[in-house]
Formats: structure tokens, sequence, C-alpha cells
């Protein structure tokens, strides 16, 4: 005689050996994701590349050139008239802000422009942790990069300028601040095209606005009366910004101090906007 015997039921609970390992979100996970991300694009390295080499190659050029007027004789260009090693070491800042600045758009719109960024919410549901992640890594690499790019070409500038009436050493009073304030600048402007990035979710409209704001207001702020040009100009991002790292307070400008409060504000202004945005509209 044989005896059936049934089938042991299954057991509802999975063994620890089958469990898939649960992986919960946090902050450093997402800044981890984002570090990834931003070193994966091609376009980080070129910009980067690019962004440095304006730096110092522009403020070697300056340099070169002052040792050359001086020493040669020539009357001096009106560029160069109160020119110090810092202003010419600097030199390249404005167009290095454009190369970094436009990094941060492309870093929150390129995600836009190819859909990726509904992967990215779907695994951060929360939303604004992936922003915070975005703007702190690239500002912390903008910062890092234009800090890198101001010492050396400071410090190979002022063997070029030595025995000219620029020269400065990096011990002089105010260098070293006025370093670190174009590195802090600079590193906001990325943080700045991060944010418009974000809040117009075009790449093309975050650069148009960036370059706008950067460079044609000034230029259209100019043309006012020079009682409405002297109490507006101080205020507007890039002349707030250049005051972070100006050697001496000129007139009509904002101090150092000053000048980053204002130019911070901007920033903060922008990246809650684009928090707002992000917060409140579907990708």
């Amino acid at each position: 005689m044989s005896v059936l015997t049934s089938p042991a039921p299954a057991s509802s609970n999975p063994t620890p050996a089958a469990r898939r390992p649960e992986y919960k979100v946090t902050g450093r996970r997402v800044l981890r994701s984002e570090w990834a991300k931003l070193w994966s694009l091609r376009s980080t390295w070129i910009t980067l590349g690019v962004g440095l080499l304006f730096l110092i190659a522009f403020g070697l050029i300056a340099a070169a050139r002052y040792k050359s007027s001086v020493t040669s004789g020539r009357q001096l260009d009106p560029d160069f008239a109160d020119a110090t090693g810092l202003t010419l070491s600097l030199f390249g800042v404005a167009l290095a802000q454009l190369a970094l600045g436009v990094l941060g758009v492309l870093v929150t719109a390129g995600e836009y422009s190819t859909g990726m960024i509904r992967s990215t919410l779907a695994a951060v549901p929360k939303r604004l942790p992936v922003l915070w992640s975005k703007v702190t890594v690239f500002g912390v690499v903008a910062f890092l990069i234009a800090l890198i790019g101001a010492v050396v070409t400071f410090l190979i500038g002022s063997g070029i300028l030595s025995g000219t009436p620029a020269a400065l050493t990096i011990s002089d009073s105010g260098v070293v601040r006025s370093l670190l304030g174009a590195a802090v600048y600079l590193g906001l402007v990325g943080v700045i095209g991060a944010a418009l990035g974000a809040l117009l979710r075009s790449i093309a409209g975050g650069i148009s606005v960036l370059v706008a704001a950067l460079m044609l207001v000034p230029g259209l702020i100019s043309l006012l009366p020079a009682s409405w040009h002297n109490s507006i100009q101080p205020y507007l991002p890039s002349v707030a910004g250049e005051s972070m790292f100006a050697l001496h307070k000129a007139a009509h400008t904002l101090s150092p101090g000053a000048g980053f409060a204002v130019f911070g504000g901007w920033t903060v202004l922008l990246v809650a906007a684009a928090a707002w945005r992000l917060k409140r509209t579907d990708a």
C-alpha cells in the first residue's frame, strides 16, 4: 500500500537569502549619484578644461602684454593704466564665467532635454534633494577649478611682472582674499547656471538668460543717466560679483563683503525659484 503525502505549503515569508536588499534614499547617496553623472559626461571635462584654459591663458597673456609695454617704453593702454598683478591675473574671469555658467545650465537642463529627469525623480520622489545635490556638487567643482586657475595664474604672472609697477606677491595685503573671492564668484556663477537650467528647463533659454544677466544688462544700464546708473549698477549680479575680488574699493561700487551678500542673494533667489518649480510642476 502506498502512502500519498501532500507537499508542504509554501512559506509566505521569503527566506533571508531570497529577500531583495532594501535601498534607502539618503542625501549622501543622491550626492554620489549626481557626482557620478557629472563626470560621466564628456561635456563636463571639455567645458571645465575650457574654463580653466580661459582663466590661465588670458591672465598670462595680459601679464605678458603689460610687461612688454613697460620694458619697451611704450605708452600703456588705458585698460592697463591702473593695472596690478592681481587684476592682470584675473583678466580671464569674464570668459571663464561663461564656460562655467553654461556647464551649470547643461547639468540641470540637459536632463530635461533627454527625459532622464523622469528616472532621476522616480528614484528620488521627494525631488528637492536632487536639486540640492546638483547645485552643491557643481558649485564645489566650479569653485575648486576656479581656485586652482586663479592661484596658478597669479603665481606665474607674479614672475612675469617682477620689477614692474604692477608687481604683487601673494603675501601682499588683500591678495589671498581677492583670489578666494574670484573662486567663490565663479563657483556661484556655476550654481546660478544650474538654477537657471532647472528653472527654465531649456538649454537655450538658460544660456540666453545667463549671458544677458552677466554681460548684456550691465551694458544697457550704462546707457542710463549717471545718477540712475550709479544707483543701479552696483547691485547687478556681475558687478556685485566683481566687487568680491576687487583689491581696492572703487567709487560707486560695493565693498567685498557687501558684494558677496548681494551676489549670494541673487544666487539664493534663483535656487529658491528653481526649487519652487521643481516641487510644484511635473518634469
